[in-house]
């Protein structure tokens, strides 16, 4: 078969690796990270808060005069003391992991900061399950 005039038998070559300042580039991309993982701290505890304001006060005016309403306060303020746990960890978090980048080390997660914001969000989610349930 003829091949048309100007055919490619192969495609072009594929460029090389580009070449990056590696620790500047990666640096940078991890300060930005780092960035990002405390806005979410942060995102996360508003949210915990806006839950407390949803569920302590709002729910609780809206029954009325019908029903208790300690148990919704109660855990409204569950979600409020959540709301500033995250937020302090989070900055606290995000300021040693910034002093890790630093000084090029690595820094792991706190498990028992883990433990303690876990605990405290299956509490307050199985106190919310016992508070719909008897107010049923």
């Amino acid at each position: 078969m003829d091949r048309p005039e100007g055919a490619i038998d192969e495609p072009p070559p594929t460029p090389g690796p580009r070449h990056f300042d590696q620790d500047g580039d990666a640096t940078r991309r991890t300060w930005l990270a780092s960035e990002r993982t405390v806005l979410a701290w942060l995102r996360t505890g508003l949210t915990a808060t806006a839950v407390a304001l949803g569920v302590g006060k709002l729910l609780p005016d809206l029954r009325g005069e019908h029903g208790t309403r300690w148990p919704f306060v109660a855990l409204g303020a569950g979600y409020a003391v959540l709301g500033i746990l995250i937020v302090v960890y989070g900055l606290y978090r995000g300021r040693e992991v910034d002093r890790a980048i630093r000084e090029g080390r690595w820094l792991g997660l706190d498990e028992r900061a883990m433990w303690v914001v876990g605990g405290l969000t299956i509490a307050l989610g199985l106190m919310a399950a016992v508070v719909i349930v008897a107010d049923s």
